[in-house]
C-alpha cells in the first residue's frame, strides 16, 4: 500500500496522485505541487489515504506545500493575465487573418509560460503570431492546436442528458466511438440524437457497449427460428436488456407470445446485419 494524495487542477477534472510527503491535507486545500508542466497549484481531492501499489505510477512526485496568500494572489493575477492575453491574441488573429479560433488561454503557476488553445480546420502558419505575443507578453508561448471534442471538454456545457459534459467532468481520455455502436445498442441513426454538443458521436455509448454485445450474443435477434415450451416460432422482436421475446408460434397473423431468451432454444439464427457480437461476460455498467 501507498499513502497519497489526489489532486486536482480543475474543479471537476481529472484527479492525480501524490506524495504527502508524510503530511496531512484535507478535502479542498490548496496545494503547490511540481507536474510535467512545471509548478502548479491544484485542489486536494479529498484526506490522505492508501493505495493498492498497482493503482499508482512509481515514483510519485512529492506535494511542495500548502498554498500561501502569496500564491492564492499570484493565481488570482495570472487569471487576469489570461483573460488579458485572450482579448490581445484574439485581435492579433483577426488582424493577421489567420484561419483559426482561440479557445482558452493558461497561464503556468509561476508565469513562466503562455499556453493558448486553438482550432482550426487546417494547417496554420502562426510563426508570426508567436513572435508577437512573445514580444509582448515577455514569457514563453506556446500555440497548440485542438479537435473539437478537446474544444467542449475545455469550454464545458451541457449534454442533451442534462449533466455537464462527461469530457469535462470525470474522462481521463477521449475513447473511440464508432456508428457500429449505436446499431448495437438499437439507437436511432439520426445524427442529431446521436451526436454530442462538439457535433462528434456521444462519449457515453462506449459505456455500455460491452453489456449490449454480451446480450446481443445470448439473445436471438428478429426472424430467428426458436424452439419455446409451446412448439417452434419465429421471433418478431426482442428487447437486448430485459430478454424478452415476442414469437409468433404457426401461421402469419397469429398473435406473438412472449417468452424469455432463457426459456427458447435457437434452431436457425437470423444474424441483423452489423458487426459481429462478441462473446464476453463483462459486468454491465450503468451509465452516469
Amino acid at each position: 500500500m501507498t499513502e497519497i494524495i489526489g489532486v486536482k487542477f480543475k474543479k471537476d477534472g481529472r484527479v492525480y496522485f501524490f506524495d504527502p510527503d508524510g503530511k496531512v491535507f484535507h478535502e479542498g486545500d490548496r496545494l503547490v505541487v511540481e507536474t510535467s508542466k512545471g509548478v502548479e497549484c491544484g485542489y486536494a481531492s479529498g484526506s490522505n489515504r492508501n493505495v493498492e501499489d498497482d493503482q499508482i505510477v512509481s515514483p510519485l512526485k512529492k506535494v511542495i506545500r500548502l498554498a500561501t496568500e502569496a500564491d492564492l494572489k499570484r493565481i488570482e493575477e495570472n487569471k487576469q493575465k489570461a483573460i488579458k492575453a485572450f482579448d490581445f491574441c484574439e485581435g492579433e488573429i483577426l488582424r493577421l487573418k489567420l484561419d483559426m479560433k482561440l479557445i482558452d488561454v493558461e497561464v503556468s503557476f509561476d508565469s513562466g509560460k503562455m499556453l493558448f488553445y486553438f482550432t482550426s480546420d487546417g494547417r496554420v502558419d502562426f510563426r508570426e503570431l508567436v513572435k508577437i505575443l512573445a514580444a509582448n507578453f515577455k514569457t514563453r508561448i506556446e500555440l497548440r492546436q485542438i479537435g473539437v471534442r478537446d474544444e467542449a471538454k475545455l469550454l464545458g456545457g451541457l449534454g442533451i442528458c442534462g449533466q455537464p459534459f462527461c469530457c469535462s467532468r470525470f474522462l481521463d481520455a477521449f475513447q473511440p466511438v464508432s456508428i457500429k455502436m449505436a446499431k448495437e445498442q438499437g439507437l436511432s441513426l439520426n445524427p442529431v440524437k446521436i451526436s454530442g454538443s462538439c457535433g462528434r458521436l456521444m462519449c457515453c455509448l462506449k459505456y455500455e457497449q460491452d453489456a449490449y454485445e454480451y446480450l446481443n450474443s445470448l439473445t436471438p435477434h428478429q426472424g430467428s427460428l426458436v424452439k419455446t415450451p409451446d412448439g417452434e416460432g419465429v421471433v418478431v422482436d426482442a428487447n437486448v436488456l430485459s430478454g424478452m421475446l415476442s414469437v409468433r408460434l404457426g401461421e402469419e397473423g397469429a398473435a406473438p407470445l412472449k417468452y424469455h431468451r432463457d426459456n427458447v432454444e435457437i434452431i436457425k439464427s437470423c444474424r441483423q446485419k452489423g458487426p459481429k457480437a462478441k462473446a464476453k461476460n463483462p459486468q454491465i455498467p450503468v451509465s452516469e
